[in-house]
């Protein structure tokens, strides 16, 4: 894999987070839900996202597939 890789920015909704296991996925509009982990979310403090949420984010490819990665609501 090329560690060069470019991310895809994207935005979507939330589907679902679990905030004890620290992780969930986004739905596309355009594509498969992406796995979500609570490192990727930007901004101080405690990490969550709720069922929902709009988000942008960029894809990357983790090791068990695509996953989120810069995770920020819009505009933040």
């Amino acid at each position: 894999m090329n560690a060069c890789q470019e991310a895809i920015e994207v935005q979507g909704t939330v589907k679902w987070f679990n905030n004890s296991k620290g992780y969930g996925f986004i739905g596309r509009d355009d594509g498969p839900d992406v796995f979500v982990h609570y490192s990727a979310i930007t901004g101080d403090g405690y990490r969550t996202l709720q069922e929902g949420d709009t988000v942008e984010f960029e894809i990357v490819q983790g090791p068990k597939g695509p996953q989120a990665a810069n995770v920020s609501k819009p505009g933040g």
